[in-house]
């Protein structure tokens, strides 16, 4: 019986799904980043700043997509190039699930002081 060897995914294709996934990574980020700077800028126009519950929010919205894409990149790394786009997929939707949530559990008045 001759032993089965699994097919590896190519390293070109795995770099391709890591780099076009990784930009929707990137873009959830950059929307974080945004939001941090609106929030400040809403709260100094209010006169007053963001709360420590606040900060520790929106830093976190913007570390979550991060990590999420590294546990992805790293759970996906000796897998088909399918297996792989899957994980990213269902990463970006718990990303976005997760931020939803800290959204609706907060809300933009809880984040000011």
């Amino acid at each position: 019986m001759e032993p089965t060897h699994a097919r590896r995914t190519p390293f070109w294709l795995e770099l391709t799904l890591a780099i076009v996934f990784g930009l929707f990574f990137a873009y959830d980020a950059w929307e974080a980043v945004g939001n941090l700077v609106g929030m400040a800028g809403v709260a100094a126009a209010l006169g007053t700043m963001l709360s420590t519950t606040g900060w520790i929010v929106l830093i976190g919205a913007i570390l979550l997509p991060v990590a999420i894409f590294a546990i992805a990149f790293l759970i996906g790394r000796r897998r088909g190039a399918v297996v792989q786009a899957a994980l990213y997929l269902a990463g970006l939707a718990v990303s976005a699930a997760l931020y939803l949530d800290i959204l609706l559990m907060f809300g933009p008045g809880a984040l000011l002081a």
